[in-house]
């Protein structure tokens, strides 16, 4: 038999999950409102940049995504139709490819940056002090998701 949560347990599983989804419906807004990509776009190209020349392959990259990617392969093939990224062949798989960001792409995730913290910045820093933030990342580093 599994324990069960305290009722505060499941007050901050609720509060986690409520914030995630208010911060991200209005970082979508803003960048909307800025005729920007999505979120999820940002993410991406964030992490393909990281990755610089040599790009990364599918699987690394949805490994190091911050946001779910549900249908990765289909979002790349919009993102690549936009000429944000380009998929080369891969020298260690011949079957497989790696996922390079591209010149353009680098250019809208520069500009989708400046929205994207500005969201931060208006979501956390009016609330928190340097010091609660300081805390925050504390206790949220101490949450462990148990390996499947």
């Amino acid at each position: 038999m599994t324990k069960t949560p305290s009722q505060e347990t499941v007050k901050v599983w609720g509060r986690i999950f409520r914030i995630q989804k208010k911060a991200l419906a209005y970082t979508e807004k803003a960048l909307k409102a800025a005729q920007l990509p999505q979120l999820s776009w940002y993410d991406i190209l964030l992490e393909l940049d990281k990755a610089g020349d040599q790009g990364l392959r599918p699987f690394e990259l949805e490994h190091d995504l911050l946001l779910p990617q549900y249908g990765l392969s289909r979002l790349l093939d919009r993102i690549e139709k936009k000429g944000f990224l380009q998929r080369v062949p891969c020298p260690e798989d011949g079957r497989g490819h790696r996922i390079v960001i591209t010149d353009k792409g680098r250019d809208i995730r520069l500009k989708m940056w400046p929205i994207y913290a500005k969201a931060i910045e208006d979501i956390i820093g009016p609330n928190l002090s340097e010091n609660d933030l300081r805390t925050l990342s504390e206790l949220l580093t101490k949450i462990d998701i148990p390996e499947e």
